[in-house]
């Protein structure tokens, strides 16, 4: 008795068929997982937003301590996080400690999965081969929101003289638009204190614009923001600058914005527009 089977054409024909689906559904699958990784990281700046709201209620609207690593006495969980980021072996990039016992750890339940994106998982050559998965932090806080110890002693910011530093909510104008959180570069997180210095003429010559730090991109070329008023959103990046990939040394800091044209500097404009206010300008404005 004859026992019927496929025939070759038959199962080349099946592959085929398998292969122009999986063709056509791996980019979607990719996308919607690259879009359920962006609502998580804007529910995470969400939930820090929420922490961040709550300390400065019990505190009289002053704002969190945020604190830079030079300069500043920084071991101490008076910080919003208490850890330097790096790409050895150093204990504070798995350290969840670093994030519970800090001031905003009891404010998210010490739920420690919101002070990391989820599409962030970089990590360097020796730290993969020591079996990590992820590091334990891809946010960083507005170097020019909160006490910055001592680079604020003066009242503002050393690295911004010709910038406001804000203690109190009530000194921000326009919460809507000044961030306190975003998704930072993970060549440059460090120390959670998000710093980029404006150009500025003093007694050594003229500073241009420059990267120093550099915001993340994991989200479609975006990276997600937490604003003083409470909201989220993703800013999607223009210049090819910005997009250095996350890996070790990619970020290639400082970089150079360039005088002209002027779209060349848009992405680092938006930032440092986002950041903080002239001194000049009042708290009314």
């Amino acid at each position: 008795m004859d026992t019927a089977g496929f025939t070759l054409i038959e199962l080349l024909t099946v592959i085929a068929i398998i292969a122009v689906l999986s063709a056509i559904l791996l980019p979607a699958l990719a996308k919607a997982r690259e879009q359920a990784q962006a609502t998580i990281c804007l529910n995470n700046t969400k939930q820090l937003s929420l922490a961040w709201h709550i300390y400065v209620g019990d505190h009289n609207e002053r704002l969190p301590y945020n604190l830079g690593l030079a300069g500043s006495s920084f071991r101490t969980e008076l910080n919003w996080v208490n850890n330097v980021m790096t790409w050895n072996l150093s204990s504070d990039n798995t350290n969840i400690a670093t994030l519970t016992q800090a001031s905003l750890g009891a404010l998210v339940a010490r739920n420690t999965s919101v002070y990391r994106c989820p599409a962030d998982r970089a990590l360097s050559s020796v730290q993969r081969e020591s079996g990590w998965i992820a590091r334990v932090r891809s946010y960083s806080m507005n170097a020019m929101i909160g006490d910055a110890g001592n680079f604020s002693t003066n009242g503002s910011n050393v690295n911004n003289p010709g910038y406001r530093q804000f203690f109190k909510t009530t000194q921000i104008p326009r919460p809507s638009e000044i961030f306190v959180f975003l998704d930072e570069h993970p060549d440059s997180i460090n120390d959670g204190y998000f710093l980029n210095k404006a150009p500025y003429a003093g007694a050594g010559g003229y500073a241009r614009a420059k990267w120093t730090e550099l915001p993340a991109s994991y989200h479609s070329r975006a990276a997600a923001f937490a604003f003083a008023d409470g909201h989220c959103a993703l800013h999607r990046w223009k210049q090819p600058a910005t997009l250095a990939p996350p890996f070790p040394a990619a970020a290639n800091l400082p970089i150079a914005i360039p005088a002209s044209p002027v779209s060349a500097a848009e992405d680092f404009n938006w930032v440092m527009a986002h950041m903080s206010v002239s001194s000049e300008r009042g708290a009314e404005d």
